[in-house]
């Protein structure tokens, strides 16, 4: 089922007012800590239909005479070269790419925290490539027993030991490249020292999922539970919101379990806590704004199928462990489907079996499902595009888009002169070749036009593509899986 099942401006707008009654509870300053992707939020888009990626920065964007934006990164993940696996850099470079992107929005970041900081060579570098581009670095330091032994947390050993972040506006963001990297402790040391400092603040947090108004086992956020697999979160109900207000919700595991010490810092700080539940510190509106929740449901299904198949193919890679997979067949059941849901598996299987060779299926807007097979010119992926634009711009199928005498050069220059292996040619090289030929080809034009018509299609390869074609199909906004299996019985796969 496709549709838009979110209605994604009612979000923007109720999302904007309920930060800016959050900051008027505590008095004018607000220390908020944001919880997954802010402005690339795919996993978000995919279960809501409607949601748009950038939706919590343009949010941000409303409230931007106020805002100001606070990077923390652990510095273990600097040492390590931590990284973001849907964009293939390091989170330290990431830092660098997000403050580029929040300055394109007209947003203030005011520093980044190093958090967990030692003065090994590599966080030193760091810290002074930071410097020397003119952003200001702070230090927060690894407080033994964290989070447990809260008199040492809430002492000058403790909090009063990290570097005071200067903050000059009344909403301060606090973002990261990615998870454990302390966002919360920043945010708790600030209001320990922004108490010291006789300055009234509070602290909220924000996540889009899991939601906290849908049920428990609601495929949302089910899904939430497939995408954070590797972090073993699970959804549960907020017991401290039940006893408190009578009212079942929604949270997942860590907060839960984190949020007595939390209210214990809360009352060490202030003399009470302002909050009696997990729940109560969220301000998301994700929930509100749900206008068919069949096309969500149905999304949600999709994207744990596609968490499966990628853990699948993580364990054959040596990434994943049996247990990971296990638990996404649980949520599957759970969730009440199964990899038959996805149409483009059984039709990328069956092409494979006919032919021999590795295959692949995309599902295109209305339903119809393309598949392509390998040839000796193409690979399936590539072929598999073709055919779809061919049938997106009304191309009859015998016509040949890109000549073989504009493949056979490529192919030649990829093994004759790159040393390559695999002549057949990359989706990105493919799609150039097609460009190439538009300049003189009114059907090849066509063609070309039809690639924003590919976003949100689903795709499923019988074999694992290369990282290359991979993020080709990313940047088509393609959702794709692959059979955990390689088409060759090579050790060494690029």
């Amino acid at each position: 089922m496709t549709g838009i099942g979110f209605d994604n401006d009612k979000y923007i707008q109720l999302q904007s007012a309920r930060i800016r009654e959050r900051i008027s509870q505590f008095g004018g300053k607000l220390y908020m800590e944001f919880g997954g992707k802010l402005f690339d939020d795919y996993h978000a888009s995919r279960v809501l239909p409607g949601f748009q990626p950038d939706s919590k920065l343009r949010m941000l964007a409303q409230l931007k005479e106020d805002v100001e934006i606070i990077v923390a990164i652990n510095a273990e993940d600097i040492e390590q070269n931590k990284m973001r696996g849907d964009l293939g850099i390091t989170y330290d470079m990431d830092v660098l790419r997000l403050i580029d992107a929040f300055h394109g929005y007209g947003l203030y970041v005011g520093s980044v925290v190093l958090t967990r900081y030692n003065s090994s060579a590599a966080v030193l570098a760091y810290q002074n490539k930071l410097e020397t581009l003119g952003i200001r670095v702070y230090r927060h330091y690894t407080i033994p027993g964290y989070p447990s032994n809260i008199p040492l947390i809430i002492s000058e050993e403790g909090y009063g030991k990290n570097d005071y972040i200067e903050t000059k506006h009344s909403l301060i963001v606090v973002t990261a490249p990615g998870p454990g990297s302390g966002k919360m402790a920043v945010c708790l040391s600030q209001l320990y020292q922004d108490h010291r400092h006789g300055i009234k603040a509070g602290y909220a947090k924000f996540e889009t999922v899991p939601v906290w108004n849908l049920p428990l086992q609601h495929p949302v956020n089910l899904a939430y539970e497939a995408a954070t697999v590797d972090l073993n979160d699970v959804n549960m109900i907020d017991s401290f919101h039940l006893e408190a207000y009578g009212e079942t919700t929604v949270n997942y595991n860590r907060d839960v379990a984190v949020f007595p010490v939390l209210n214990a810092m809360f009352r060490e700080i202030y003399g009470d806590s302002p909050y009696k539940s997990p729940t109560d510190m969220g301000v998301n509106m994700a929930g509100m704004c749900i206008n068919d929740d069949e096309i969500v449901q149905a999304a949600a299904r999709q994207e744990i199928i596609r968490r499966y198949y990628k853990e699948c193919c993580e364990l054959r890679k040596g990434n994943s462990s049996q247990d990971r997979v296990n638990k996404l067949e649980l949520l599957m059941q759970k969730a009440g489907t199964s990899i038959k849901d996805r149409p483009v598996v059984a039709a990328a299987k069956l092409k494979e079996e006919v032919t021999g060779a590795p295959a692949a299926a995309i599902e295109l807007p209305d339903g119809t499902v393309v598949t392509g097979k390998t040839s000796a010119l193409m690979g399936a992926s590539s072929a598999m595009l073709l055919n779809a634009l061919k049938i997106l711009a009304g191309v009859d199928d015998s016509v040949e888009l890109i000549a073989p005498s504009i493949i056979e050069p490529i192919q030649r220059l990829k093994v004759e002169h790159f040393g390559g292996h695999n002549p057949h040619l990359h989706i990105g090289e493919t799609l150039i070749a097609l460009t190439i030929c538009a300049g003189n080809d009114p059907q090849a034009q066509a063609a070309m036009a039809q690639l924003g018509r590919l976003n949100g299609c689903e795709v499923h390869s019988s074999v694992i593509l290369s990282q290359v074609d991979e993020n080709t199909f990313h940047k088509l906004g393609v959702n794709l899986t692959t059979e955990p299996k390689y088409q060759t019985g090579k050790l060494f796969h690029k």
